[in-house]
């Protein structure tokens, strides 16, 4: 990445703390971090790459041991500094899990008065109809993470976007808008997490939202596509039409119950069944040769043995249809019979699996299914550029979307990460002058 023409050593730190972003997405079964550096033209370059296990730290988005996982935190972090060859103090992290909640809202407010001048819709107004969309009281133990438009109506006329609406002469205007809210203790419990760590949490977003940003285009977006993020201990979706959410969901199973059952048919420890699953699972029989033999490795003073890819993609392929279903039939519930033209796009670690497209086309009854992965944003590695990835690269670009408003309280923080110690690439720059 090339920075900004550099005048002075605190113009570079100027730089390093407004444009070079850390994507934080703490899973089930891993955590994951990505830093981002922000271009002058806008576009974001991948620096550094890193991931470190969770398994028992967390359960469907849940965190269990805060202290457990504040050390991976730290860890996967600074591995990801090492490469990056920069050392941050702040980090955006993304919410997923049983405790996400959404909603759909609806607003208006006049623009003039009877017996008034008509005048045009302003940024102001904008405002004013989104803040009264927001009116619905919320529970004590829920926190609005997103309020995004889906439409504004304009004198009964729908289907603006909001740079469409604004300037148009109206008398009434109004706005369809998604809520996305969740657990107050889900919010804390993270950013204590990160904060031990010795982060500051510059901002959350909803997993899938952000996901969205790094791997769908705006087609599909436009058309009509559900995203299905088959994480470890769950598997999140959402639905986005119109380049607007209507609905999310969570299904509390995910990989790990895949990994389980293969542990329970085959009577062997968790760790061997996920070594299985990664090096020789497959979740559509078509794709395995009936006698190709597998072994499973000496257990407990027991004998190695053999079984086939065969019977281990019986049981993934049952389980793994079993959460399709589960997907399919929340999805139409929420939605209904709306007609979506788009794509279907797989995420997270499970969308590595074999096969786990042409099972998909088969429960969904389509041909439209592909796995997203995020597009080329840097050289130094490629390991980003992958499915598991997704929603920590997207979580850059959701930061950087919203870049000023989530940074415009940094100079007044004081408690960056390890107060009084600069970092190894500015002392190194320090060096060269």
């Amino acid at each position: 990445m090339v920075p900004y023409h550099i005048r002075s050593i605190m113009s570079l730190q100027e730089y390093l703390l407004t444009n070079i972003i850390i994507g934080l997405d703490i899973g089930t079964s891993f955590v994951r971090a990505v830093i981002g550096g922000i271009n002058e033209d806008d576009s974001v370059e991948i620096l550094g790459v890193a991931k470190r296990s969770s398994l028992g730290f967390l359960n469907n988005g849940v965190i269990l041991n805060i202290e457990s996982t504040k050390n991976v935190v730290e860890e996967v972090i600074d591995a990801a500094e090492q490469i990056a060859g920069w050392q941050g103090t702040s980090c955006v992290t993304g919410l997923g899990g049983k405790y996400i909640e959404s909603f759909k809202s609806h607003g208006f407010v006049k623009i003039t008065d009877n017996g008034k001048k008509d005048r045009s819709i302003t940024k102001a107004d904008i405002d004013r109809v989104l803040e009264s969309a927001n009116s619905l009281p919320v529970s004590l133990d829920r926190e609005i993470v997103h309020l995004i438009p889906q439409e504004f109506i304009v004198d009964g006329t729908e289907g603006y976007k909001m740079d469409e609406a604004i300037n148009c002469q109206a008398v009434r205007l109004e706005a369809n808008v998604f809520i996305i809210k969740a657990s107050k203790t889900q919010i804390q419990n993270i950013n204590d997490c990160i904060e031990r760590s010795g982060y500051i949490v510059d901002g959350v977003f909803l997993k899938t939202l952000a996901c969205s940003k790094a791997v769908m285009h705006q087609e599909e977006k436009d058309l009509g596509s559900i995203l299905i993020d088959l994480g470890g201990g769950s598997t999140d979706i959402i639905v986005i039409v119109k380049d607007a959410p209507i609905c999310t969901a969570s299904i509390p199973i995910g990989g790990n119950i895949v990994t389980s059952d293969i542990a329970v048919v085959k009577g062997i420890p968790a760790e061997t069944a996920e070594k299985l699953k990664i090096e020789h699972g497959c979740c559509w029989s078509d794709l395995v040769a009936a006698d190709e033999e597998v072994l499973i490795p000496a257990i407990g003073g027991r004998d190695p043995e053999l079984t086939t890819r065969a019977e281990l993609c019986d049981i993934i392929q049952s389980r793994m249809e079993e959460i399709f279903r589960m997907v399919l039939d929340e999805i139409s519930r929420q939605s209904g019979s709306m007609k979506l033209d788009g794509n279907i796009v797989l995420t997270g670690g499970g969308a590595l699996m074999k096969g786990v497209v042409e099972l998909a086309e088969y429960v969904f009854g389509t041909s439209s299914v592909r796995i997203g992965e995020p597009g080329n944003l840097g050289e130094p590695q490629d390991s980003y550029k992958s499915p598991e990835y997704a929603t920590a690269v997207g979580l850059i670009i959701a930061a950087k979307e919203n870049l000023q408003s989530i940074r415009k309280t940094k100079k007044n923080k004081g408690s960056d990460k390890k107060a009084g110690e600069e970092s190894r690439f500015v002392k190194i720059l320090k060096s060269l002058f």
